[in-house]
């Protein structure tokens, strides 16, 4: 057993995965209880709390407008922030995890972890951000590219023509825990299928909808599911 810091632990996949996975030796701290522009009240609470692990799950995400509008914010949070926890991860020797997105690939073929990645808008390349900083400290840290979504789909329609694979935060929240001793970079993910097909299991009365590719927007690839041959292997897990 060894104590574990999670950032972010009120947001939207904290609150879920804290109903499954938690225990004496887990920390979900909030945005007030673990500032992460705060070097100094960071350190004062890994000092109390003497954690093994960080899993870094603290992000701006939504609105994507916010990551144009509020450049400042998208930088401060999902770039500057997970590089203040690098620096202390490394000053304590402390396994870092940190949740990435799927959305760093290009999304033009299923990417493997070796394969280059473009992302497509500020979101993404925020994240990447995050992502460059956890690189620096690969040797004791797991960066996992997860292609993740709440459990419920609340928008009305949903497209015929643009495919994902996603996991809903509960099925990501029971592999997560197998994931804790793993380092490099990992592809998480489910079933390759359309947006529709997967929001069908989650909202009965979604509706279908064409999108006309060509005219895409920032936020949505064509297909932006990814190889995940090394997460099955690991977890021996069939998809």
């Amino acid at each position: 057993m060894q104590n574990i810091i999670f950032t972010g632990g009120n947001g939207r996949f904290g609150s879920v995965l804290k109903k499954s996975y938690f225990n004496k030796r887990t920390f979900y701290l909030s945005k007030k209880e673990f500032n992460i522009l705060s070097l100094n009240s960071m350190e004062m609470k890994i000092k109390k709390i003497n954690p093994k692990i960080i899993v870094h799950m603290a992000a701006l995400s939504r609105p994507l407008s916010d990551h144009y509008n509020k450049l400042d914010k998208s930088i401060d949070l999902n770039i500057i922030g997970t590089a203040n926890i690098v620096k202390l991860c490394k000053k304590y020797n402390i396994k870092l995890i940190y949740l990435s997105t799927h959305y760093v690939y290009r999304g033009d073929k299923k990417y493997s972890e070796n394969d280059p990645v473009l992302p497509k808008n500020n979101y993404s390349w925020s994240k990447l951000g995050g992502e460059c900083a956890v690189q620096m400290y690969l040797k004791n840290s797991l960066i996992i590219r997860v292609s993740m979504y709440s459990n419920k789909f609340e928008h009305k329609y949903a497209y015929t023509n643009v495919k994902s694979n996603f996991l809903t935060h509960s099925q990501f929240a029971k592999i997560f825990p197998k994931l804790l001793k793993f380092k490099g970079v990992l592809n998480i993910g489910g079933k390759t299928q359309t947006i529709f097909n997967f929001a069908k299991k989650l909202n009965p009365n979604v509706k279908r909808k064409k999108i006309n590719l060509k005219k895409i927007s920032l936020d949505l690839l064509p297909d932006s599911s990814t190889n995940i041959s090394k997460m099955k292997k690991l977890l021996k897990k069939k998809i």
